[in-house]
């Protein structure tokens, strides 16, 4: 007796959730309640579906729109564009599934019956979660490719980067549609996020590196702190970018050698960014001999500053820095209008050129290393010779 007590209660332990007559009657009862519901609502049910029909209408003739707009010019990456590409991704599932969602809630005429109303709303949670991760992909995907190929960035940015980009968002996105998804159809999901977040973690701490240059990369893009064609230094380092990669900048340094560096060390240096100055400033010291009078002294501002203006520069200031050891220091500073190496080169040349020519129509004279010597006359005590001299005369 116990024996069999024992298999029982094991037999009612296992048993399972749903029996196939259960299940059977379920759907019985779910059938014969829609039947009811057509005879009963047959006309509201018609004019539902003709609503309905012309909602996914609607929506079909604006997902023609987006798809005319993007073949009008496949190879933009206008904001418009960018928009009528998520729309293209629309499908008619999700269309069907709003029009009835719309019809549901708005018609309630209509109403279905309960096991037909909680399937309607499972299939349209499932229909626009997944719908909007579509559609945040492809705008997100779009403001990349928007960002990266501006005519003022030259389109350049990790252009071969972006099958691993997609790749990355697209898996972002359709877990977090999975988990939402799963949370409404009543599943508890805390393992799973769990797992998800282990996972991340563990992918993450092996490649550390790759996902920190590729997140400077994107930081490049988004933040623009310099981009190719430009000339930058950073440490003892300058040169022009060159390509702008997935994990590591090329630069062409002054003396023609290619330099390569990852995005990250690159962002964690001070950059400045050459290209992007609105002018370059020439600063000369002018050293001129001590003897020159003090009027010709006042007035080397104000001669530095006519130099100046009549080659076209911008006169910034001239004046009394220090004393030299055999002359008198005399800062000028001046700005060449653009930030062209070339025409801040020449401006150096021709402002100097003219500042000397200058100098010696004026009857200046630029001060050189000099040493004066000074002679004693003859018959003269000798200054190495005047402390033996004091101290025979003391003695005498």
């Amino acid at each position: 007796m116990t024996t069999t007590n024992t298999a029982a209660q094991a037999a009612a332990t296992h048993k399972p959730i749903f029996k196939g007559a259960d299940v059977s009657a379920r759907l019985q009862d779910t059938a014969a309640a829609s039947a009811a519901w057509l005879t009963t609502h047959w006309l509201q049910i018609l004019i539902a579906t003709a609503i309905a029909t012309v909602v996914v209408l609607a929506l079909h003739a604006l997902r023609r729109l987006a798809r005319r707009l993007c073949d009008h010019n496949p190879a933009s990456t206008d904001w418009r564009v960018v928009i009528g590409r998520a729309l293209v991704r629309t499908n008619n599932f999700f269309m069907v599934m709003l029009a009835a969602k719309l019809v549901g809630d708005t018609f309630a005429a209509a109403a279905p019956p309960p096991e037909v109303a909680k399937t309607i709303g499972f299939l349209w949670i499932v229909a626009a979660t997944f719908q909007v991760a579509i559609w945040a992909r492809e705008i997100i995907l779009g403001a990349i490719e928007h960002r990266t190929s501006a005519d003022t960035y030259h389109g350049e940015a990790l252009t071969s980067a972006m099958g691993l980009i997609r790749l990355l968002v697209t898996f972002a996105l359709f877990a977090i549609a999975l988990v939402v998804v799963l949370d409404n159809l009543g599943v508890n999901v805390t393992g799973l996020v769990a797992g998800l977040g282990v996972g991340g973690i563990a992918i993450g701490l092996a490649a550390q590196g790759i996902f920190a240059d590729l997140f400077a990369a994107l930081a490049i893009i988004f933040d623009r702190p310099f981009r190719r064609g430009d000339t930058i230094a950073y440490d003892q380092t300058t040169g022009t970018v060159e390509e702008i990669g997935l994990k590591s900048t090329r630069i062409r340094s002054a003396t023609g050698e290619e330099r390569i560096i990852s995005n990250k060390n690159l962002l964690d240096k001070e950059i400045q960014n050459i290209t992007r100055r609105d002018y370059r400033r020439v600063k000369f010291t002018l050293g001129v001999v001590q003897w020159t009078p003090v009027e010709q002294l006042q007035m080397l501002p104000q001669i530095m500053k006519e130099v100046v203006d009549a080659d076209g520069r911008t006169f910034v200031r001239c004046g009394f820095m220090a004393f030299g050891q055999s002359s008198y220091d005399f800062d000028l500073e001046f700005d060449s209008p653009t930030a062209a190496f070339a025409d801040f080169f020449d401006a150096r040349h021709t402002v100097g050129v003219a500042i000397i020519k200058r100098l010696n129509d004026e009857g200046i004279a630029l001060a050189y290393p000099t040493q004066t010597e000074f002679s004693a006359p003859e018959g003269a005590i000798a200054a190495s010779a005047w402390p033996a001299a004091v101290k025979a005369g003391g003695a005498a």
